[in-house]
């Protein structure tokens, strides 16, 4: 992707959507699960319903995928089956969103996309069409993904026209805050597989903009403005993440960038992107959270001190830590890519939901 930028040949972005197109499967039924290729709100998702007679109201899941808001589908393999299995298994209606994506579709677009899929799901009228108990719905999501769930359940408090109150939201490895991308996770595990810091810092980046201005003041931790620095009081991991998560790294507050970048990109500064910039009284009207992070991942630390905030602020949290684990763990449950961590973690995220939703 990097020579064929250099190169002039197609954006990066274009480059790395190759994966997604190699991973793409067809929109089929199964025996257990019939599966439709449809639009909510405008915005395309796939709905997943059980086929067998149900036996009362179901629960449903909205489900956002990863890949950094500028790749990924919810028809790629591995998606659709989690999607079939969460489906199947816990006899759920799942609606799995083809949010619009960056950097064509810059923030906040992919968040609206999300927001809207979730709130015309949540209406009485759609609630009953599909059969979903309006006391059994989540939103849940993996990576960025997980930054769009959380968004979307802080923003659902604040509207006055959705009357149905999520149960859950469940946060996989998710991405949570744009301010200081020099966090004990981004320094261990900077240069390790699958997302390292020079990339995540690109999906950072590009979901505001292609300005190389920003990635390069991103990548120094110096694009906060003076203005701004308050913001850090909800993301100062020298108090909230544990000690062994801390090690022996020393708190550096972050140097101020320009102001002038501030206001060009304000959207790193918005809580629709950065989940954690919110006062700690919305927090605690949050529905119970489950919340995975992997030790071998520069995300780890924003899965904690979110855990950590929705505690303190009275939220039931499940977090689920894996110490053996990498970013993307759950998408290795089937062939080639099969790995017993992948299984486990997918059991025990299904497990939760069973016991929970």
């Amino acid at each position: 992707s990097e020579a064929l930028e250099m190169l002039g040949l197609m954006h990066y972005m274009e480059g790395m959507r190759l994966i997604t197109v190699f991973e793409m499967v067809p929109v089929t039924s199964d025996e257990n699960v019939t599966v439709t290729d449809t639009t909510f709100s405008n915005v395309p998702v796939l709905l997943y319903l059980p086929r067998r007679a149900p036996a009362g109201l179901r629960r449903a899941m909205v489900y956002f995928h990863g890949g950094g808001w500028c790749l990924g589908d919810a028809g790629m393999e591995t998606y659709d089956h989690m999607s079939r299995r969460v489906s199947n298994e816990l006899d759920a209606v799942v609606v799995s969103v083809n949010y619009r994506l960056a950097p064509e579709h810059s923030f906040p677009i992919p968040f609206e996309d999300a927001y809207a899929v979730t709130k015309f799901f949540l209406q009485s009228k759609v609630l009953s069409q599909y059969g979903v108990d309006p006391a059994r719905v989540c939103v849940a999501g993996d990576s960025a993904g997980g930054n769009l769930a959380a968004a979307v359940a802080q923003q659902l408090l604040e509207d006055p026209e959705v009357k149905t109150k999520l149960k859950a939201q469940i946060l996989l490895y998710p991405a949570l805050q744009a301010l200081d991308l020099d966090l004990p996770s981004y320094r261990d595990n900077a240069n390790k597989p699958v997302l390292p810091r020079t990339l995540m810092v690109r999906f950072w980046s590009e979901y505001f903009t292609s300005d190389p201005s920003l990635r390069e003041a991103m990548a120094s931790n110096r694009h906060v403005p003076a203005e701004s620095a308050h913001l850090f009081q909800f993301v100062n991991w020298s108090h909230l993440l544990p000690e062994e998560m801390r090690k022996a790294h020393v708190y550096r507050v972050p140097s101020h960038g320009s102001a002038a970048l501030a206001r060009r990109f304000p959207g790193f500064l918005d809580p629709r992107a950065s989940p954690l910039l919110v006062s700690d009284a919305r927090l605690s009207r949050l529905p119970r959270t489950y919340i995975l992070t992997c030790e071998h991942d520069v995300l780890r630390d924003d899965g904690v001190m979110y855990a950590q905030r929705l505690r303190a602020a009275g939220i039931s949290v499940t977090h689920d830590h894996a110490p053996d684990a990498f970013h993307g763990a759950l998408m290795f449950i089937s062939w080639p890519l099969d790995l017993a961590v992948g299984h486990r973690l997918f059991h025990r995220y299904v497990q939760w939901l069973d016991e929970n939703l």
